[in-house]
């Protein structure tokens, strides 16, 4: 870590979970102490009510080695790969939770159960990854998006993504979004098609696709996220310098971003994949304990907000 500064939950999304009530959660692979301290976490602080999916009896003795009473929890025996995962959708598909929680599996094998076209949780949209980063002693929020799910994404692809993200943006309580597609340079250039293609979105947005938010591009991270360089380059936008989500080319842009802001800032990357009937808490095995909860807060405002609004 190249950043001492403590990891921190965004004090903003404490105050916003505070008027919703917790979302009930499968815990896909909770037979593992991170997953699990990371649901009994979760459940402590008001925002899951679980249900721990794996191997049974391995739940109950890590249960009790952190010593988490679980005995009012349900706790489903399903181990491996792939029945945990599978058992998680199912319990989404039918109604029994609102979210989904990835423990100790691996996202293939996740999000495999997900997309399968006949069983799993499929909308007409895209499904795609929201890290919603925050850095400690900052109000600041910037959503960098899609940096775990799609790898190379098409202009149709990346117009999912937007709506992605204005979704979670508007359960956050942000009306009008500002979201900055990324290149390399604020000018269309032939050489550098992820400018033509951040164009052509804005373009697609402009004509009515897109609602309640400011979509603008192509720019370069620095005009997307600091007033000063773009008034020195000249880049007039409502967007420009003033950027709440950031909408990368592909996904090693949006992995390596995050993960800068994380070792380099202290940043909470709190993760979670939209375009699903439910949000899926989507984090490395590697983040802290904070952007764990973080994600099951995001999870908890989403799941209210589109009960809201359904």
């Amino acid at each position: 870590m190249l950043s001492t500064k403590p990891f921190e939950i965004p004090p903003y999304l404490q105050d916003l979970c505070k008027k919703v009530p917790p979302v009930m959660t499968a815990v896909a692979g909770a037979d593992h102490v991170v997953a699990l301290e990371s649901a009994r976490q979760a459940t402590k602080d008001g925002l899951i009510i679980p249900t721990l999916i794996g191997d049974g009896d391995q739940i109950r003795r890590l249960a009790r080695d952190i010593d988490w009473d679980i005995a009012r929890i349900r706790v489903i025996d399903a181990p491996g790969e792939n029945k945990a995962p599978e058992c998680a959708v199912t319990l989404a598909r039918e109604g029994d939770v609102g979210a989904i929680m990835k423990g100790h599996v691996h996202t293939d094998a996740l999000m495999s159960a997900v997309v399968k076209r006949d069983t799993g949780l499929r909308t007409g949209r895209r499904l795609s990854h929201i890290f919603h980063m925050t850095i400690p002693g900052s109000e600041r929020v910037l959503m960098i998006t899609d940096g775990a799910v799609n790898i190379a994404p098409d202009t149709k692809t990346k117009i999912d993504i937007v709506k992605n993200s204005i979704d979670l943006a508007h359960a956050l309580g942000n009306a009008t979004p500002k979201v900055a597609m990324l290149s390399g340079t604020e000018s269309v250039l032939p050489a550098m098609p992820s400018s033509g293609e951040a164009a052509e979105v804005v373009k697609i947005a402009a004509a009515g696709e897109i609602r309640n938010a400011l979509v603008d591009g192509p720019f370069a991270f620095d005009n997307a996220v600091s007033p000063d360089a773009a008034r020195l380059k000249g880049v007039t936008s409502p967007v420009a310098g003033n950027a709440d989500i950031l909408v990368v080319p592909n996904i090693e842009t949006g992995n390596g971003l995050f993960k800068m802001m994380a070792y380099f800032m202290s940043a909470t990357a709190a993760g979670i994949v939209l375009g699903a009937t439910v949000p899926i808490m989507l984090t490395s095995r590697a983040d802290p304990p904070q952007a764990r909860v973080a994600s099951a807060a995001l999870a908890a405002l989403i799941a209210a907000h589109q009960a809201e609004n359904s």
